[in-house]
């Protein structure tokens, strides 16, 4: 109405309000009235934004592929992005009359693309198809240091290879190769496992033999063993055989010395029973035969006085002329008591 509009931005949006040539006012998230007869409005997106692009490039060995992939960019400085381009807006934040802000994403991924093209050239195709995150990493690293990026007040937040793609016929050829690989592979690989299998059964065997060999030394040990203690258990009871034979000459030797001594002490105790019975018949042999005889006479009985007579009449028989002994005398000497 009468040429007075209303503007509001988002916080993503960095507004520049220009009014006959120079900024009235400029910020992120505006919220204005401007006169639009005499105002030109240019909304810079300064949120982060992506980039999609595909390179058709070759290789070192000149062998052609397809890079496909994305460069994430946010825009620092929107005063110089507006310098640069159009951004400005008619009416509506989104409502650009130009063309422009589509060419800044092409600028950053034609930048992208000439960075890319440095490093796949340098590689091998099978090295490039192998190397997508270290090509996007140095790619990145170029793409911030870069003065014309710079220059144009963006920042690259990411850039990421999704996929690198060989032409068909070079993929086909790159899969049989890859599949004779694979079936070499598994070959080879049903070979260690046949020979695994026979270096596992030969491992068993010579298990089995070093454990029936590792029982034998067992039982020979065992054998041994009991050899063993039976000769030990043999040394014991020859040597308690030997403490009771030893045991028996000790208590032979000692009974010999009892027998030894026991035939000593009887002698001397029959030596000195000798001895007293000398002793005391010692005064009767100092005594004369007669007297022995008249002692002897003493005693009661008629025989003994009659042989003794007897043996008188003998002694003194030079002495006698005629002596005569009746039968009765004889015959009472002759009779037992």
């Amino acid at each position: 109405m009468l040429g007075i509009q209303y503007l509001k931005a988002r916080p993503t949006d960095y507004v520049i309000h220009y009014q006959n040539g120079k900024v009235q006012k400029a910020g992120a998230g505006l919220a204005f009235f401007y006169y639009k007869p005499f105002s030109s409005i240019a909304v810079v997106p300064v949120g982060s934004a992506d980039a999609p692009f595909i390179f058709n490039e070759m290789t070192a060995d000149f062998q052609p592929i397809t890079m496909q992939g994305q460069l994430t960019y946010r825009i620092t400085d929107p005063q110089i992005v507006a310098a640069l381009l159009n951004y400005t807006v008619d009416n509506v934040v989104d409502n650009f009359v130009s063309d422009d802000p589509e060419k800044l994403p092409q600028r950053l991924v034609n930048l992208a693309q000439v960075l890319t093209r440095s490093e796949v050239s340098t590689r091998p195709m099978r090295d490039a198809l192998r190397s997508s995150d270290e090509i996007a990493a140095s790619v990145r690293t170029k793409l911030s240091t870069s003065e014309a990026l710079q220059s144009l007040g963006v920042e690259i937040l990411a850039l990421s290879i999704l996929a690198i793609k060989p032409t068909p016929e070079i993929a086909r050829a790159l899969e049989a190769e890859a599949r004779e690989e694979l079936l070499k592979g598994a070959d080879n690989a049903i070979y260690d496992r046949r020979n695994s299998a026979v270096e596992q059964e030969r491992r068993i065997k010579e298990n089995e033999l070093n454990t029936e060999i590792a029982v034998e030394e067992k039982k020979r040990q065992i054998r041994e063993t009991k050899v063993e203690a039976d000769l030990a258990v043999e040394a014991k009871e020859q040597q308690i055989r030997e403490a009771k034979l030893n045991g028996q000459i000790k208590l032979e030797g000692d009974r010999k010395q009892l027998v030894a001594s026991k035939t000593e002490n009887a002698r001397a105790e029959a030596d000195t029973q000798a001895y007293a019975v000398r002793a005391s018949l010692q005064p009767l042999a100092e005594l004369d035969a007669s007297v022995l005889q008249m002692l002897a006479m003493q005693t009661a009985e008629p025989r003994l006085m009659v042989s003794m007579a007897l043996r008188e009449i003998a002694q003194n028989a030079d002495k006698i002329g005629q002596l005569n002994i009746t039968p009765d005398l004889l015959e009472t000497l002759m009779q037992k008591k």
